[in-house]
């Protein structure tokens, strides 16, 4: 359980601008958040001022440079909708940073991050973090880790975002889209099956997924078959972020059989070993 003090504040926005189809990079001002918000934890975001929609969301750090934080976020309903809008000055609530983030990964050489639609948007600063490029905060980059490739699915092309962020950090990117539009015509838990079965992935390797639910089910499989470990952030709505409301519950196994577990507090990164698909 992450046992960082949670900061409320009222921040303001740097900016806005668009990544892909209905896809936007939201900036904002808040040190007292960005500078301890680690790779694969979040914040919650509401508006102030309003009561509809009244409940915050959930959005993954996509990186920071410890006084600005930035998130991605695809244009789904009225909160994202209003958030599309927003403006350099406009003040949003945030509160965070909340949750587990990634580990360390020490002893894997190469790391292979797998993304699902706006699954990509913890990765960014992880791929930082582990390779060093351009540093991250205090942290000390992880030496052993030689390689990063991104294995980034989408339904067509112009939903792809953050390509050059990827590829500037370090990563290699490997594509695929539902409808053949770009990359491997398939889903991406078969471009990376393709990759292992051809045997072009090589050295101690660890698989981060992210990405909605059957794809992330999908992965778990794979890398079971594969003897491979590993962690899947989740992207289970959440309400209040801070384990109250218990509306992020997830099934997972224990020793006496299986349990839930609040994806606010105990993840939203968990092994994909201890998930249990129901």
């Amino acid at each position: 359980m992450s046992m960082v003090p949670v900061q409320a504040s009222t921040a303001e926005v740097v900016e806005r601008g668009p990544m892909a189809r209905d896809t936007y990079r939201l900036r904002i001002a808040c040190p007292p958040i960005a500078s301890r918000i680690r790779p694969g934890q979040f914040v919650m975001l509401r508006l102030p001022r309003r009561t509809d929609p009244l409940l915050g969301r959930a959005f993954a750090l996509y990186d920071t440079d410890g006084h600005d934080l930035d998130i991605v976020f695809l244009v789904v309903g009225k909160m994202t909708s209003l958030m599309s809008r927003l403006n350099r000055g406009d003040e949003v609530e945030l509160w965070g940073p909340l949750g587990n983030g990634f580990p360390g990964y020490e002893g894997v050489e190469h790391l292979i991050l797998v993304a699902g639609g706006i699954g990509q948007t913890p990765f960014p600063a992880l791929i930082r973090r582990v390779l060093g490029r351009h540093g991250y905060g205090s942290d000390q980059p992880n030496r052993e880790v030689k390689q990063v490739t991104l294995y980034y699915g989408v339904r067509t092309a112009d939903l792809l975002a953050g390509l050059s962020d990827f590829l500037e950090r370090g990563a290699e990117v490997r594509l695929s889209s539902d409808d053949g539009s770009v990359g491997f015509a398939g889903r991406v838990t078969q471009l990376l099956e393709h990759d292992l079965a051809a045997g072009r992935l090589t050295g101690r390797m660890r698989v981060v997924g992210c990405g909605p639910e059957p794809m992330l089910h999908a992965l778990s499989d794979l890398t079971a078959r594969h003897g491979l470990p590993c962690d899947l952030s989740l992207e289970t709505p959440m309400a209040c972020g801070i384990g109250i409301c218990f509306g992020c519950a997830v099934k997972v196994a224990t020793q006496e059989g299986w349990d839930y577990r609040r994806a606010c507090l105990d993840g939203p990164v968990f092994p994909a070993s201890e998930l249990l698909w129901v």
